[in-house]
């Protein structure tokens, strides 16, 4: 479930502002989301799992906080390309 060294380093190579930027609201949102959906994927086979479920609705709210904070200080052009290119909704 966690993500191994290569989809990290990936998601970095796309979203961040140079090759070793781990700490930028877009990288972290981008982590996030792929997080999120590997997690959505194994509750669809162990409906029963809570713990998991509650480690699910807690990083969709620390996602939903940092697009906050990137959205209030960034660009809107920024903030549109950054949910575009995730397919995030608003």
């Amino acid at each position: 479930m966690a993500l191994n060294q290569q989809e990290k380093q990936q998601i970095v190579k796309t979203h961040g502002r140079h090759e070793k930027d781990t700490g930028s609201p877009e990288v972290q949102i981008s982590t996030l989301t792929k997080r999120i959906a590997d997690l959505t994927e194994h509750l669809k086979t162990n409906k029963k799992d809570y713990s998991c479920q509650r480690g699910l609705m807690t990083m969709v709210s620390k996602r939903r906080r940092l697009q906050n904070y990137f959205k209030a200080n960034c660009t809107p052009e920024e903030y549109q390309k950054l949910i575009k290119k995730l397919k995030l909704r608003k």
